[in-house]
């Protein structure tokens, strides 16, 4: 209860100013509108606004600026359109039977979360390697790290055409293995480095006191840097999730696909239907939002178990 009042009020600010931003972002659309249904405009002709500004546009035209709150094709869709949107697109469609129907958002976001799945489970597994090896291995920590902060300077929207390309030259399935590796690809940089700050978390007393009872190299790292890097591991878990699903979307962008979040974006604006591109945004928040929240019960679930504070 003591977050949640943070939580809502970030969210009214968030939705008050989305509602303030609809305004002049359509009051160009709304004016045009306007005058081909008669209206008298100052100044006429789409073309004579062109140059001027939407603030003075809202001002010379102020009986129109309510017109911008309910076009169908809007530049920039009010929250309660995009609300009626996801709603026809999840729970209406649930309601009656075709949930799995390629135009729902429950079967596209499926298929994205299948490669965000996987991705993470790669990426989760590549950090979590290469962090045991850098914390074991000076020669992993002075190689393998300056290479993995190097990789996250690379723009992903530039990397995903090249995997895709690469993959589908290696006869790879393009739905899945693509769209995986490129989410492995931002997932694996914040585990790997939480993973590295977790085992190396340990004090000098506490692994010295392991050798003084003979204690192996395997032993120490079961019985002490292990268990001290689940908190760090929980917390980069969390921000390795979401990477992940930004990843994934943005591997469906280039591939032409008709399915998943990412293909509904950009079929959305191929056709320019603003509220199909932002109902797949909102629904890809809501799914990133999820998955958070479940690593976030097992995490406290896990800590409890273990006797720390979560």
């Amino acid at each position: 209860m003591r977050s949640l009042l943070p939580i809502l009020t970030v969210l009214a600010a968030i939705l008050g100013l989305w509602y303030l931003a609809v305004a002049p972002m359509n009051i160009r659309v709304a004016l045009d509108q306007a005058e081909r249904g008669g209206a008298t405009i100052t100044p006429e002709g789409s073309l004579a606004r062109k140059d001027v500004s939407t603030w003075v546009l809202m001002v010379r035209n102020p009986d129109h600026i309510s017109a911008g709150y309910t076009l169908e094709r809007p530049r920039l869709p009010t929250p309660q359109q995009v609300g009626q949107e996801l709603w026809k697109t999840t729970g209406k469609m649930a309601m009656r039977g075709r949930a799995w129907s390629k135009r729902s958002l429950i079967y596209h976001g499926w298929i994205t979360l299948q490669s965000t799945f996987w991705g993470f489970l790669l990426g989760t597994t590549l950090g979590i390697l290469g962090a045991v090896a850098i914390v074991y291995s000076r020669v992993s920590d002075l190689s393998l790290m300056p290479w993995a902060i190097i990789s996250q300077t690379v723009p992903i929207v530039a990397l995903a055409p090249m995997i895709i390309v690469l993959s589908s030259q290696l006869g790879v399935d393009g739905r899945v293995v693509p769209k995986a590796i490129i989410s492995a690809y931002l997932c694996y940089f914040p585990v790997l480095v939480g993973m590295v700050k977790g085992l190396r978390s340990p004090g000098r007393d506490q692994l010295d006191l392991l050798r003084t009872y003979s204690a192996s190299g395997l032993q120490s790292f079961v019985k002490l840097r292990l268990p001290a890097s689940i908190p760090y591991l929980f917390t980069s878990l969390k921000v390795g999730i979401a990477a992940a699903l930004v990843g994934t979307i943005v591997g469906e962008l280039p591939t032409g696909a008709i399915s998943g979040l990412g293909a509904r974006i950009l079929i959305g604006d191929q056709f320019g239907t603003p509220l199909a591109i932002w109902s797949a945004l909102i629904a890809a928040a809501i799914l990133a939002g999820v998955l958070v929240t479940l690593l976030d019960i097992v995490q406290r679930l896990t800590l409890k178990r273990m006797g720390m504070a979560a």
